[in-house]
């Protein structure tokens, strides 16, 4: 029996460590694309496409045309003959076919396919802003929790320094106003931590709707996904001006509008309907053809067409529109990450130096060479430090998150 156990609890501790795995920025996005719920929902619009694909691609049905006439007078009626004889009757049977003339099939088609592209794009750019918000939260959640993890290993520090103190007023080394003020800082450090593992848990929180998941999460503090960006500045705007999933968009648009308005020239010619007449007509047959078609005289489609035209012109600005846009929000993001980079390269060493200093001044306070209030300064100088420095990182991060949104390289990390 407790060889059945220890064999079912070494089968059971991958999965359980699989469950407890950290996720870094990366698989974060990953998931992001396998299980948003906004995405799943998106997703219909490209089918709802390739359903007017289909339609777009259907003939039009034949018709069928019955119809039964009587004579009315029985004075006209045949001799010796009932209402409903042949004789007195005259059938009609029509069965004709609409026919799509001047490419209006082909167009509808074309258009439908073109629409089935650019539904694939918009679903691209939708992801590129889910894969945001994505990526974003994930910085919330990694901010949230390094504050929380700065705040205990302060409170470790002054907890450890309030047991001494206790110890040292016993021997009076030290008065009751020192102690107060370390028991002080402590109460504040235990309140803070409350209040940061509550944002923590609301982070979480929208992390998992973001994620498609109701599991626990948690993230990986050192992520390797953060890292230099050595493409130089012509290639990310060429990027994010030519590749980024809106200008595609934008560009398909312009093909849509302008087969479109192939479309509307083509519906301008009417669809003729023609096909073949049996027409029995009191027991005499008669075999015939059958023709219509609309006179193009008030209607050629002319709302439509010059509304495709305007289409046309609209989807022309919005490209130029966007390609600006873009390239905008390329260069202010290169800057800012460089700032960001910069300013976290140099803050490295303020980090080090308030660890320096605190342990310093500790060691000077546990010998008697210098007051309590010096060491409770330099705990709050570290403490201060500490959460600039990752604040500065959280910045930095954003930064390089922000560059990929731009450029459209974040949906390259969702793969």
């Amino acid at each position: 029996m407790l060889r059945s156990l220890a064999i079912l609890l070494l089968i059971s501790i991958p999965f359980v460590l699989k469950a407890q795995q950290a996720i870094d920025l990366r698989e974060t996005l990953q998931r992001a694309r396998q299980h948003n719920p906004d995405l799943r929902v998106l997703e219909q619009d490209i089918s709802s496409a390739r359903a007017d694909r289909t339609t777009a691609a259907i003939k039009p049905n034949p018709v069928l045309n019955l119809q039964l006439l009587h004579m009315a007078n029985e004075v006209d009626q045949a001799p010796n003959t009932s209402f409903f004889s042949a004789r007195n009757t005259q059938y009609w049977y029509q069965v004709t076919k609409p026919f799509q003339v001047a490419g209006q099939r082909q167009n509808k088609i074309t258009l439908a396919d073109q629409n089935v592209e650019r539904s694939q794009f918009d679903y691209q750019e939708a992801a590129r802003n889910v894969y945001l918000s994505a990526a974003s939260s994930w910085i919330d959640v990694w901010a949230a929790q390094v504050n929380l993890n700065i705040l205990l290993e302060g409170k470790k520090n002054i907890d450890s320094l309030v047991m001494i103190n206790t110890y040292r007023l016993k021997n009076k080394v030290i008065t009751d106003t020192d102690l107060a003020r370390t028991q002080l800082l402590a109460e504040q450090y235990n309140r803070d931590i409350v209040t940061a593992r509550q944002a923590l848990l609301n982070e979480l929180q929208s992390l998992r709707y973001l994620l498609g998941t109701s599991d626990s999460l948690s993230i990986q503090l050192e992520d390797p996904t953060f890292q230099s960006v050595a493409l130089p500045i012509d290639s990310l705007l060429a990027a994010g001006t030519e590749r980024r999933s809106d200008i595609l968009s934008a560009r398909k648009s312009i093909d849509v509008n302008r087969t479109n308005i192939n479309l509307q020239k083509s519906l301008a010619y009417p669809q003729p309907e023609v096909g073949a007449v049996y027409n029995p007509q009191n027991t005499t047959p008669y075999v015939g053809f059958y023709g219509t078609v609309e006179i193009p005289i008030f209607n050629r489609n002319q709302g439509n067409r010059e509304k495709a035209q305007v289409l046309e012109l609209r989807a022309e600005q919005n490209l130029l529109a966007t390609e600006r846009q873009a390239e905008t929000e390329v260069v202010a993001a290169y800057r800012t990450y460089t700032t960001q980079k910069a300013n976290l390269s140099a803050y490295q060493q303020n980090l080090d130096k308030a660890g320096r200093i605190l342990n310093s001044v500790r060691y000077s306070y546990l010998k008697g060479a210098t007051s309590v209030i010096d060491y409770l300064e330099a705990q709050r100088s570290w403490l201060d430090t500490q959460q600039r420095y990752y604040a500065t990182m959280e910045a930095f991060r954003r930064s390089y998150v922000n560059l990929f949104y731009a450029t459209g390289m974040i949906n390259q990390l969702a793969e």
